[in-house]
Formats: structure tokens, C-alpha cells, sequence
């Protein structure tokens, strides 16, 4: 991991331009996604405690890593408090990009235990 390009006082301190510009370069400059993302996370807190300019800051910036880099597992680990970002049918794509084993699991299962339900009672069909 490459060395923080803000401090805490400065994500919760400097204006939305100006670490929008700050952030833009990192990301040019580094390509360090698991960084990047963390950093966009902190903003997401900055938003929630009040900040409403910082709503969906960097929004482009966000659907880029999410559509179009290799899936890390901070990407993972910090996907849903992105959901905001994205619209119904793009939020589908990215969790079966991001989720891909997950998705075939929860498919297959539901096609085996579709025909069962029909045979078993209904407490041992739910579980």
C-alpha cells in the first residue's frame, strides 16, 4: 500500500474541490485501488456525519474502479457502501463482477432445491 496522500484532519477539512483534484492525481499518479477506495470510504463517512456536497463525490472516479479494474478485496470488502453510486441494473453487473462464485452458488442452489420444494413440507423447504 502506497503512502496516504491525505491526513485525517485533511479528508475532514479541506474543501470538496480541492480533495477532489488531490484525488484525481493520486489515482493518476499511484493506480493504487485499494488506497483509493479507502480514501473515497472516508469521504462516505464525511458525508454521513453532515456534508451533503459530499453525497456522491467522485462518482466517476467510483464507477471506474467498480466497472473496469481488477476485483481486490477491499473492493469487496467495501462494495455495499457504494450501492448509492450505481443504478438497479448497473449495481446487478458490478455485484456479479465483483461476487462471481457467490452468484453461481446462490443460481445453482436455487435450481436444485426449486423441483424439492414442490416435494417437501414447507418448514424443510424454507431452510
Amino acid at each position: 500500500m502506497s503512502e496516504q496522500p491525505f491526513t485525517p484532519n485533511q479528508i475532514f477539512n479541506l474543501s470538496l474541490s480541492t480533495i477532489e483534484q488531490r484525488m484525481m492525481d493520486f489515482y493518476k499518479e499511484t493506480q493504487d485501488n485499494a488506497t483509493t477506495i479507502q480514501l473515497l470510504l472516508a469521504l462516505r463517512v464525511r458525508y454521513q456525519l453532515g456534508a451533503e456536497e459530499f453525497a456522491l463525490v467522485l462518482k466517476d472516479l467510483v464507477k471506474y474502479l467498480f466497472t473496469r479494474t481488477k476485483v481486490t478485496k477491499t473492493m469487496k470488502k467495501f462494495i455495499y457502501f457504494f450501492q448509492d453510486y450505481f443504478e438497479t441494473s448497473e449495481w446487478k453487473r458490478i455485484n456479479l463482477r465483483v461476487f462471481p462464485v457467490r452468484n453461481f452458488i446462490e443460481k445453482a442452489k436455487s435450481v436444485i432445491l426449486s423441483p424439492l420444494a414442490k416435494l417437501l413440507p414447507i418448514e424443510v423447504a424454507a431452510t
